[in-house]
């Protein structure tokens, strides 16, 4: 089936639904979801959201605060033009709606993570993603002009250069047309056709064993960019968050940063407050990257499972009242955690690099755009500052928004090739689907053991060695097989695996991060620079 719109948007958290609103003002909306709406990693956000709120904060701190945390490579004037753009984002979406928690003085209640020297954190106690996923969904809802299309997933995107075959070097930019998406419900792969796509789609957090993301976070938009010639960075600063809660019946569930915000303690199982060895002066507030690598450290040298956060300490009304959620999940686990500590472990959490655009979410290709996780603003650089995701989510889905209204009218009136629908050829159903959730498994092992927390060039070579016939093997299977979307995941999650690994290799140094035992030293002179990957022809 042929679909026709003006915008296409692949994905639905907080960056494609609050650009979802804004575009259907100017033409047509079609957001396509692998799952429901709400099966996005903005509905998991616990902490909130960063923003200057308050009269002992400033711009100029959080500015500072992100620059520090991404350690030599975040863009200062991104860094800028989303920090001060913060508090109208912030207003626009109280008025949408979003309860955010407020004072009994009507200021708005504001909390502290790790690498914020301010209290900035506003939030709807410690649900404050799924808060703002069910009002944009809501709203989304309401607006005709709007589509759904949900348990559909983007199989590859339709360009100019693809279809008018040229294969050799490229020598102009090209253009985007749509997307073939796959319905996984029928099997059908629609040719959706747009004049403006834009990739929302989140992190690649699944391409590692143990993640804090959704099932759906398997790296599709900066696989599927990549294929069609985007340029993509800084993909070895893979953020690992150092809390999630250890169990064997929980699965990926966050223990919010906002506990350490708020005293939480980090101690091994002899009850020994161990931060105090890595980082003395910001103990459990150090950023991300230095206390994953603690616990990473402090595991490999007591041979233990897990280390425990403990906020017992605090009075158990204010913890039932400040943490509702985490309160009543560790509880359904038998973790009472207002009177003993919270079992914890790293796991993948962000990635800090993506599809490279400008401060308007435009990639190379003409017509192609990426907002969100997906993207590399220049926002994060080395290392996520905690609560600057949904920052940059709804900061830039504003700017590529009024981006495209500039460029509507021009976009509008290019003429392109007609793109063939797609052909299955002689594929033909895979029987055997252990084909695709063994080597799904093959990744995420060797991902975490090889390309993880901390790393070396000889696990990196072995990475590399050890995915390249999987990568064969899965490209060989995309022409011979009808596809489904378990296979469309793996392919996108072994494509972006292999990025990480190639953005590994290529970095000689440690930062952010990226932590090389064999480069331990950061190094501005050679690598104070972004990593950017691009395919060298159109197909």
């Amino acid at each position: 089936m042929r679909i026709e719109t003006d915008f296409l948007i692949i994905g639905s958290g907080i960056a494609g639904l609050s650009l979802a609103l804004k575009l259907s003002s100017l033409g047509k909306v079609i957001i396509v979801t692998k799952k429901s709406k709400e099966d996005t990693a903005t509905t998991l956000a616990q902490g909130g959201i960063a923003c200057v709120a308050s009269p002992d904060d400033s711009h100029e701190l959080h500015i500072r605060d992100t620059l520090k945390a991404g350690d030599g490579l975040c863009h200062e004037d991104v860094v800028e033009l989303i920090v001060k753009g913060a508090l109208e984002r912030i207003r626009e979406l109280e008025e949408l709606g979003v309860p955010f928690q407020r004072e009994s003085d009507g200021n708005l209640s504001l909390h502290r993570e790790g690498g914020h020297s301010k209290r900035r954190i506003l939030h709807c106690k410690d649900y404050t993603g799924r808060e703002i996923q069910k009002v944009l969904g809501q709203r989304v809802l309401e607006k005709k002009n709007i589509q759904i299309l949900e348990d559909n997933i983007a199989v590859d995107l339709i360009t100019e250069g693809k279809i008018l075959g040229r294969t050799r070097e490229r020598t102009e930019r090209d253009r985007c047309l749509g997307c073939y998406i796959l319905d996984s419900q029928t099997g059908a792969i629609h040719t959706v056709l747009s004049r403006f796509t834009i990739l929302a789609t989140g992190g690649a957090g699944k391409v590692y064993l143990y993640t804090s993301n959704p099932d759906v976070a398997t790296g599709d938009g900066i696989a599927i960019a990549w294929r069609a010639g985007a340029r993509v960075a800084n993909l070895e600063f893979v953020q690992f968050h150092p809390t999630c809660l250890y169990h064997p019946k929980a699965k990926n569930f966050l223990i919010s940063e906002a506990l350490r915000g708020e005293g939480a303690r980090l101690i091994n199982s002899s009850g020994r407050r161990f931060m105090e060895d890595y980082a003395p002066n910001s103990l459990e507030l150090s950023s991300r990257d230095i206390v994953a690598r603690a616990i990473d450290s402090e595991l490999k040298k007591t041979g233990d499972d897990c280390v425990y956060l403990d906020i017992s300490h605090k009075p158990s009304s204010f913890i039932k009242e400040r943490f509702p959620t985490i309160y009543s999940t560790c509880l359904r686990y038998g973790i009472d955690i207002t009177k003993e500590p919270i079992p914890v472990v790293p796991a993948a959490h962000y990635m800090c690099g993506g599809v490279v655009t400008d401060h308007y979410g435009r990639t190379d290709i003409i017509g192609l755009y990426a907002v969100g996780e997906t993207a590399c603003t220049g926002l994060h650089g080395a290392n996520r500052l905690a609560s600057n995701s949904l920052l940059e989510g709804v900061v830039m889905a504003h700017q590529a928004f009024s981006m495209i209204a500039k460029e509507k009218d021009e976009i509008f009136s290019l003429r392109g090739p007609s793109p063939p629908d797609w052909d299955t050829g002689g594929a033909v159903d895979l029987k055997e689907g252990v084909l695709i959730s063994y080597n799904w498994d093959v990744i995420r092992r060797l991902m975490w053991n090889y390309v993880g927390i901390v790393r070396n060039e000889k696990r990196l070579g072995l990475a590399k060695k050890r995915l390249n016939p999987i990568l064969e093997e899965i490209d060989q299977h995309y022409w011979d097989y009808i596809l489904t979307r378990d296979f469309v995941e793996l392919r996108n999650l072994a494509h972006v695996a292999d990025l990480i690994i190639d953005a590994a290799i290529m970095r000689k140094e440690s930062r952010g991060g990226h932590y090389n035992e064999d480069f331990p030293v950061k190094d501005d002179w050679n690598w104070r620079r972004d990593t950017v990957l691009q395919r060298k022809s159109y197909c």
